[in-house]
Formats: structure tokens, C-alpha cells, sequence
């Protein structure tokens, strides 16, 4: 299963808008909108997962972290990003890191 996370996204929200405006006009089920969302989960996740090559360095002051469900949490204070000619500041920021690996792919490392 894809993470959600990605809903969140101007891309998701446009989508989520889409479908629920298709589904009060009658044009699709909600059961075909939530395949369509599942289908975006998946999607977006692999296009990340193989397409980005990006590189961004980060550094500021860690506030507050957690690990639940295999999810880390970090919110940091006075937040620096640095891409190769471009920095940007922002007072806070948070990061939600997830296991990028495939059910499949770590089904296949467990075994060996």
C-alpha cells in the first residue's frame, strides 16, 4: 500500500476537488474515486521514488521529533535549505519521513 501523504498536495487537493465534484454530478461512483486516488497514491510515490534526482541540504534547530508506525516526525525552528546557488530561510518547518521501499522489495530483504 502507497502512503497518502501526498493528497495534501496543491495536485492532490486539485484532484480530491475533481472527483468530488464528478461524483455530486452523478459521473463517477465514490467507489471509482477512491480507485482513482489509490491509483494517484501509488503513482506519485513511485514518479518520487524514481524520477527526483534533487538534492537539497537543510540545517536548523530540532524542536520536537517522533517515530510512530514506522513514520518519523521532525519539526525544526530557524530552518536554512541550500540547493547549489539558492538558499531559503523559514522559521519552522516539518518533516514527515516515511520507508520509501516497496512492500516488495523489503518482503525480498527479509528473506535473505
Amino acid at each position: 500500500m502507497a502512503y497518502q501523504l501526498y493528497r495534501n498536495t496543491t495536485l492532490g487537493n486539485s484532484l480530491q476537488e475533481s472527483l468530488d465534484e464528478l461524483i455530486q454530478t452523478q459521473q463517477i461512483t465514490p467507489q471509482l474515486a477512491l480507485q482513482v486516488l489509490l491509483q494517484f497514491d501509488k503513482a506519485i510515490n513511485t514518479a518520487l521514488a524514481n524520477r527526483v534526482r534533487n538534492r537539497v541540504n537543510f540545517r536548523g534547530s530540532l524542536n520536537t521529533y517522533r517515530f510512530c508506525d514506522n513514520v518519523w516526525t521532525f519539526v525544526l525552528n530557524d530552518v536554512e535549505f541550500r540547493e547549489v546557488t539558492d538558499l531559503v530561510k523559514v522559521d519552522k518547518v516539518k518533516i514527515v519521513a516515511c520507508d520509501g521501499k516497496s512492500e516488495s522489495t523489503q518482503n525480498k530483504s527479509d528473506k535473505w
